[in-house]
Order: structure tokens, then sequence, then C-alpha cells
């Protein structure tokens, strides 16, 4: 069900969205080698309460975590634990959300590991490099997602632009996975895919608030679950990224609602 948000809606979910992107930076600058899962869950649910919200992922049935942690080939549905120590090197991506007065936001975001003496240096090897160019290219995607979030619009056009950005950069798109509208519920309408045709689908109106995802791998696109019954990861364990932000579709044009500004 696709459900349009009143000005006074979108106006929690900013607040909601500030909470969710503040936690989301906070989460990434903490993630360091050495630092195991569960220390960045209980300081995300902790976190997003003393700001004032409620961890929008523990109302999922069935999950009892306000954060989806995966590493390399883990692409989305990581559960967080003690036993998961994040490594040099790593492609770690964090996904969370907050519910804040009756509405939800999502944001997700993918980086590379570093150490602190080199988490500002460029990286050299061959494989470094590969993967900083991995990530520009869903970062990138994001952005040409993002700019189709205009009322008279159609999920096509954010679906297309996604695809583009990615397949252009030589990667591949999740198909089986897809963002969605969220507001009340997680996910309402309408679902997003990562893939589509300029012009079709759902008509994009002003006060409909979306997560848009950016699933994308750098091998094949079939995925599977493994034994936890949650983490989903790529069936060649091909590296995969997610970059994801919840926007609000205004008159004006998109506003995300989750900013990084300083990611």
């Amino acid at each position: 069900m696709i459900v349009v948000k009143s000005e006074k809606d979108i106006e929690k979910m900013r607040v909601g969205g500030k909470i969710s992107a503040q936690v989301r930076e906070d989460i990434l600058k903490k993630a360091k080698p050495g630092v195991n899962t569960w220390e960045l869950e209980e300081y995300a649910r902790d976190k997003i309460k003393e700001l004032g919200g409620e961890p929008g992922f523990m109302r999922v049935p069935g999950y009892d975590y306000a954060t989806c942690i995966n590493l390399n080939e883990g692409l989305v549905h990581g559960i967080p634990s003690k036993d998961i120590v994040v490594r040099e090197g790593d492609l770690f991506t964090v996904d969370l959300g907050t519910f804040y007065e009756g509405f939800h936001t999502d944001c997700a975001w993918s980086i590379i590991i570093r150490n602190r003496h080199t988490a500002f240096r460029e990286p050299q090897e061959k494989e470094g490099k590969e993967k900083k160019r991995f990530l520009e290219a869903g970062e990138e995607a994001l952005a040409a997602a993002t700019r189709q979030c205009v009322p008279g619009n159609f999920v096509g056009d954010i679906s297309h632009a996604i695809q583009e950005n990615i397949e252009n950069a030589g990667y591949t798109v999740i198909r089986a996975l897809v963002g969605h509208g969220v507001g009340e519920d997680l996910h309402e309408g309408p679902q997003i895919p990562c893939y589509g045709n300029s012009g079709k689908g759902s008509l994009l109106e002003e006060g409909l608030t979306v997560a848009i995802e950016v699933l994308y791998a750098v091998g094949g696109p079939a995925i599977e679950t493994v034994k936890d019954g949650w983490t989903i990861k790529t069936k060649d364990n091909s590296l995969s990224g997610l970059f994801e932000n919840t926007v609000a579709i205004t008159k004006d044009g998109p506003e995300v609602l989750t900013p990084n500004p300083h990611l």
C-alpha cells in the first residue's frame, strides 16, 4: 500500500531520520579492526534510545537487533555477534532504522575498514583500489537515484538510475531484493527495484517517502540465506555493497531525511 505523508508526518520523519543518520555515522567511525559487531549493536540500540527514538528494526517480528551488519560478501540482514570481528580491509556495511513518534526511517552505508594509522590514506594496493572504486559506484548510484525523486517521475526512473550507474561501472545489481516506501510501517509500497525502465511503475507524488536501496555486487546477482535464517549473501561469495537513504518527495524536489554530511 502506498501512503502519502502530510507535512506534519514528514517533520516527525526528519527528526527520526537525523537520529538514524547520526547513529549510522557513529557506527561507521567506531568500526575499526578488532571491534566485534556486537559492540556496535549495543552502541546503536543505546544511542538511538538516548536520542529519543526506538530501534526500528527491533519492531520486525523475530528480529531482536537494532542493526544489520554485514562484511564482504554479506549483503543484508546480518545479525551482530560477539564472534564476528571486524578486520583491516573488510568491506563493512551497517543498516539501521529509527522509529520516532509513529514513523520509521531507514538507512545504510558501506565502507572499507581501516585502522587509525591508515584511515586517511589512499589505498595503494590493487585490491584496496578496486574496493574503493566499487564503493564509489554505489554512492554515485544512490545520488543519481535520489535526483529522480521529484513529483511526476516514476519508480522506474529511480530504478533505472541505479541500474545504469552500477552496470556502467562494471558491477551487477541485485534483482531479488528491493527498496521500498517507508513511514508508519518500515516496509510500505511502492517496491523500488535496483533495475527498471524510466517512465514505468508507480507515480511519484508529493508527500511520498521512500527508502532507496542500492544493492549490488562485484560478481553475479544470485543471493542466498545462510544458516542463521537472516543473513543474505552473494551466492558466488563476491563482494557486495549497500547504500540507502530515506528520501521525501516534495514540491521542491528530493529531501534526504537521513542526511550524511560527514561520511
